[in-house]
């Protein structure tokens, strides 16, 4: 049994050895139609070019839409302190704290084009820096931030909320989607505990990067506008080792359908805000589940069930691509199911279950291997921070659904790596010889992946050493094993090698952001000033499928230097 499914049965799955009962199956749910208009859209409108005759190309003809989100309490104390002991709120109001000559590190096109109905030429305008950098308010804007808790490596770390993004406000645009903007890295608000509110240039060009590159791999994420830097510094110690020093900091527009999360639910939950909480589902429903009434019986269950199909679909992806998120408190799940908060996250190079991104997570409790059953582990909290909202039996409903959703991505993970291997069916026989070869010669995920789908299955018996992640794996001692069971496989299915290679092509990636690509970029921009290398990763990412002589003369396809095993990262911003 390949390692997912292992430590999703024997960590989840069986603890209570109860039976699996699907809330959507007892509801007659659709998981089809129950999306939120952000994921139908995103699929729909994925080639969508803006109107550019209506693009605004400065301020003074583009503001926010009326914020649905004022018609909830704010907390009524005005000043910006940070303080532990918010009550009876879901924002506090708070301005950014300004920057001393931000300076445009680089924009998305389509964020800006497509997303905010903005014309690439207003980021011409000294008002865009400013305005990103959180100097230049708009009338239009009431900033706030959000108060949410959440469980941080498997503890309760009671009230935590926005502690260096500020959220402006709501555009709806010329597609009718509405989209919240939020600054990181703007400065203090009461839930920035023991930082300052500010990210520094290099986190800010990571997230930047990935949100954008995430998008283009097709997986549901949270967008990036633009980002900025200043020369005010501040004081960070990246690994936490007693060797802090001083770094530029940055501010990244940051774009979502919703910034709530699970935690949004759980502090509630936890302070016994009931009606609160309530009130906050009832919102969330109606905004982003139209499919499910607020007058329904089983509307919690059915908001549940919603949230656990979307957000498995979501991890499924993410293992599909090697990607692993780092930190995945609940504080970092939306209940939309995209990808949010992006901090000490990678996509796996050398194929190992183990693998962790993040060098503070010394226990590997958010290694990729594991990120399945931790999903999992965080929709049960999310079905306990509604307990307040459910009977006794609809509790232990939602927790039998879970049981349900687990079988279902055991089952899908599964389809999903049959699929990378261009076939139409699962076969567990023959992914459970691949990933244990991978492991054994440290193969390339991504690479591996990508040179079955470029290259003939006359060509994969003894591949050439130019197929460098392939002629790694091929000296295993099973290789020809696999590589003749692969054939026959293909065979039995009538899937031709044109046919094979076609499909395969379109799901595997030649480019994935890797962590030594963008500290290359971060390098440059940080000692030089020099952006050019952030651009030229987010043009490659924008193509991740597609081979780009560009990013080829820079390596981007070849083996990841040796330089790279030594990268480390942590939450530090």
């Amino acid at each position: 049994m390949y390692p997912f499914t292992v430590v999703i049965i024997s960590g989840f799955l069986t603890a209570q050895g109860q039976k699996c009962i699907s809330v959507a199956s007892c509801l007659n749910i659709d998981h089809r139609k129950n999306y939120s208009h952000f994921m139908i859209n995103l699929h729909r409108n994925r080639h969508r070019m803006a109107n550019c005759d209506t693009l605004a190309k400065d301020f003074q003809e583009w503001k926010f839409s009326p914020s649905k989100l004022l018609q909830f309490p704010f907390d009524p104390i005005k000043e910006n302190f940070v303080r532990r002991n918010v009550k009876n709120s879901i924002f506090s109001f708070v301005d950014p704290t300004p920057m001393t000559d931000p300076k445009l590190v680089s924009y998305s096109v389509d964020a800006l084009q497509n997303i905010l109905n903005m014309d690439v030429e207003i980021t011409k305008k000294k008002e865009f820096a400013e305005f990103i950098a959180g100097n230049y308010v708009l009338q239009t804007s009431n900033p706030m931030a959000h108060r949410y808790g959440g469980h941080q490596f498997g503890y309760w770390a009671m009230q935590l909320g926005d502690g260096r993004a500020i959220l402006l406000g709501e555009y709806v645009n010329s597609n009718g989607e509405r989209w919240e903007l939020q600054l990181k890295g703007a400065g203090k608000t009461p839930y920035s505990r023991d930082a300052d509110g500010r990210a520094v240039l290099r986190s800010s060009i990571r997230e930047f990067l990935v949100s954008e590159a995430m998008y283009y791999l097709g997986v549901p994420t949270s967008r990036a506008a633009a980002i900025v830097v200043s020369e005010d510094r501040v004081m960070r110690d990246m690994l936490y080792d007693g060797n802090p020093k001083m770094e530029k900091t940055a501010v990244v527009l940051r774009l979502a359908p919703s910034w709530f999360r699970f935690g949004s639910f759980e502090i509630l939950q936890k302070t016994q805000e009931n009606d609160l909480l309530r009130d906050l589902l009832d919102f969330i429903i109606k905004e982003h589940f139209p499919d499910i009434s607020i007058e329904s019986d089983d509307k919690v269950l059915e908001f549940l069930s919603s949230v656990a199909r979307l957000t498995s679909d979501l991890v499924i992806l993410w293992q599909a691509f090697g990607f692993t998120h780092g930190v995945l408190n609940t504080d970092n799940m939306s209940i939309l199911g995209i990808t949010i908060d992006y901090g000490p996250f990678g996509f796996m190079e050398s194929y190992d279950p183990m693998y962790v991104p993040n060098a503070s997570d010394h226990e590997a409790r958010y290694c990729y291997g594991r990120q399945v059953e931790i999903v999992l582990w965080n929709l049960l909290k999310l079905i306990h921070s509604l307990t307040p909202l459910l009977s006794d039996s609809e509790a232990q409903q939602a927790v039998e659904m879970l049981y349900a959703e687990g079988s279902y991505v055991v089952s899908k993970l599964m389809k999903t790596y049959s699929e990378k291997l261009g076939l139409t069916e699962s076969n567990s026989e023959l992914i459970e010889m691949l990933l244990p070869m991978m492991k054994d010669t440290d193969a390339d995920f991504t690479m591996t992946f990508r040179q079955l789908s470029e290259n003939r299955l006359s060509d994969l018996n003894k591949p050439k050493s130019c197929l460098w992640a392939l002629y790694r794996l091929s000296k295993h001692e099973n290789y020809p094993t696999f590589i003749e069971k692969y054939n026959e496989v293909l065979e039995k299915e009538g899937i031709s090698d044109d046919e094979r290679m076609q499909q395969m092509c379109k799901i595997n990636p030649c480019y994935v952001l890797r962590n030594w690509m963008v500290q290359e970029a971060i390098n440059k921009a940080d000692e030089n000033d020099d952006f050019t290398e952030v651009d030229l990763l987010l043009r490659v990412l924008m193509k991740p499928f597609t081979r780009q002589p560009e990013a080829e003369k820079h390596g981007y396809g070849n083996p990841p230097p040796n330089w790279a095993r030594s990268l480390k990262l942590s939450c530090s911003s």
